[in-house]
């Protein structure tokens, strides 16, 4: 019995993998911002609600809170794009999953408010020196349980023998599905990756021009230590989640000869990264260079990692009955060849923008830079 809706008898405009390489893109782009983010968030909450008799953390705290809601306009913006391409590619699965939890689903809306309020308010209360932890804590839970819902929805999309049973229970889309062994593990797979990905982003912050030495010294090694820390939780948990798929979901990545090479360049990239926070731990290095390998490291093993999801995605929808390389396509190249114009002069305007941004009258942080 074919457990999925029918495929909708509209055919795809473009090829396959054109929305595939379209998808994993925007989704590295995206989850990087989110891994900021939340680690942003946690490490800034912290720094603000222990540290408050050190100048040195309050300042890091300043730092990082007053970044927060510009990344968050990157979350968004950044994570629209790959929700799109996945409707595209596995509507069927994506709109059942959506249905089934929509009251959890339009919620995302009114949380992401919540917290974009949050943080103005977080930043604005750390750049006066207001002891406002509980804000950003506010924040971090509120990001948490938007990050938890998606999570949850992307499982559930993989589910397709639990769909009727929760639609016949509770249609009105106000149930959460059945226990998955492999939901909290791809959930922590985030959480974890974002303690090292902003600990690189300290890193960054570090070197910036305006950052002082004495805040850029703490900001360098406080960040190798939580990227060391966090590289290592992250490893542990995606190996976890590969060994939780089913036995023939784990067996097709390890023969796939595209998957399971991005498999072993995830842990070559982990290892690097690890080895990189170590020295920049021990050294506390402020150029330039290492802010940039530092963003490379994180962009690439994001990247890997989301391929090898893609990977799990593909091959468990297709061991339940829907093979998203067997949709019917009528490619309409015009169409194609506009939209990766418009694709490309977006990205362009994104560049531009931030270029600007960079350009924009240095704000001095730490006190004057020595």
């Amino acid at each position: 019995m074919n457990l999925f809706p029918m495929t909708d008898p509209i055919p795809l405009p473009a090829p396959v993998w054109l929305f595939k390489a379209l998808d994993i893109l925007t989704l590295s782009l995206h989850f990087t911002a989110v891994q900021i983010l939340l680690g942003g968030l946690l490490v800034s909450t912290c720094l603000s609600a222990f540290g408050i008799s050190n100048p040195r953390a309050r300042a890091s705290a300043a730092a990082m809170a007053r970044r927060l809601p510009i990344v968050m306009t990157y979350v968004i913006n950044l994570g629209i794009p790959p929700l799109l391409f996945a409707q595209v590619l596995y509507g069927p699965a994506l709109y059942t999953s959506n249905v089934l939890i929509g009251v959890y689903w339009f919620s995302v809306i009114f949380l992401l408010m919540a917290c974009y309020w949050l943080l103005y308010a977080f930043a604005d209360g750390t750049a006066a020196g207001k002891n406002v932890w509980w804000k950003g804590l506010m924040a971090l839970l509120l990001a948490g349980c938007v990050s938890r819902i998606l999570s949850t929805n992307m499982a559930l999309m993989l589910r397709p023998e639990d769909w009727q049973g929760m639609y016949s229970s509770a249609a009105l889309g106000n149930r959460l599905p059945p226990f998955d062994p492999t939901l909290t593990p791809r959930w922590l797979v985030m959480l974890t990756g974002s303690l090292w990905v902003s600990g690189f982003w300290m890193v960054w912050i570090a070197g910036r021009k305006t950052t002082a030495e004495s805040l850029g010294t703490f900001l360098s090694g406080f960040g190798g230590g939580l990227a060391s820390l966090g590289i290592l939780l992250q490893l542990l948990m995606f190996r976890l989640v590969l060994r939780l798929q089913p036995p023939e979901v784990s067996a097709s990545i390890q023969s796939n000869h595209f998957y399971h090479p991005f498999e072993l360049l995830y842990y070559f990239l982990g290892a690097a990264a690890f080895l990189f926070a170590v020295f920049v731990l021990a050294r506390k290095p402020r150029a330039g260079w290492s802010s940039l390998a530092g963003a490379l490291l994180a962009f690439l093993s994001i990247a890997s990692w989301v391929i090898v999801r893609d990977g799990i995605r593909d091959l468990t929808l297709k061991s339940k009955g829907f093979d998203v390389w067997a949709q019917p396509i009528v490619t309409n190249w015009q169409v194609v060849i506009t939209f990766l114009l418009v694709f490309v002069l977006g990205i362009g305007a994104m560049a531009w923008l931030i270029s600007v941004m960079m350009r924009a009258k240095p704000v001095p942080e730490g006190g004057a830079r020595e």
